[in-house]
């Protein structure tokens, strides 16, 4: 396939973060007066960034949280990253096989830069993507917005349309499909059914499935050699 960029969103993607991430996000929730659920706090904030959820959380209590409010949630994050963090299955073999290939691969998430130095240093994932870790904060405005794709394709030197991404929620696909990029919805952990409605040009619940779906072929196994 016409492919020379593939964007890969970062929790959930490439880490498997979101469970750790919505259990400090709810007991932050619940301390300041809005109790929820790890399970629904995952369901209503997936792909969201903590500044904005700290907006929606001052709306619902009617007071200002404070500007350590979202840096607290974060610290309990990056102790429990280090210590239960790990790569989604079967990613670093397939980050391997695609830039063996010859494509470009970038990291494209609405998380700030130190929380995937973090997150993707734990995971050793890092050493893929030198010089090519792109934050919504570098932009300004978080998905569901286009701009952050755009930005990855700009600094990658890459046409829109000759882009991929690979997004796990609504929100990351809506930012894709806005930019004029194909979206390649990861369903594994939360259901085709989000992505589905979104309209993702394809789905997939196995890393292993991803080179192929860009069109690169399996690579050659060793013949076996019979006494």
């Amino acid at each position: 396939m016409e492919c020379d960029l593939v964007i890969f969103d970062c929790d959930g993607v490439l880490v498997d973060s979101e469970a750790i991430a919505n259990r400090c996000t709810a007991e932050a929730m619940t301390e300041a007066g809005v109790p929820i659920l790890p399970e629904e706090a995952l369901k209503r904030f997936l792909g969201g960034k903590l500044t904005f959820i700290q907006k929606d959380v001052e709306a619902m209590i009617g007071r200002e949280l404070g500007e350590d409010w979202v840096p607290k949630i974060y610290a309990k994050q990056f102790a429990l990253y280090r210590k239960e963090l790990r790569a989604i299955s079967g990613i670093d073999r397939a980050l391997t096989r695609i830039s063996d290939a010859g494509k470009k691969i970038c990291v494209g998430s609405n998380g700030p830069v130190e929380k995937m130095d973090v997150t993707l240093g734990v995971t050793n994932l890092k050493r893929h993507f030198r010089g090519a870790i792109f934050s919504a904060d570098m932009v300004g405005i978080p998905k569901p917005e286009p701009d952050l794709y755009l930005y990855c394709a700009e600094r990658m030197g890459v046409a829109p349309e000759r882009c991929v991404v690979v997004e796990d929620s609504p929100t990351g696909a809506r930012a894709g499909i806005a930019a004029g990029m194909r979206v390649f919805g990861y369903s594994a952990a939360h259901g085709p059914e989000g992505l589905a409605e979104v309209g993702v040009h394809a789905l997939f619940d196995d890393m292993a499935d991803l080179p192929g779906m860009l069109g690169i072929d399996a690579p050659e196994l060793p013949e076996e050699r019979f006494a």
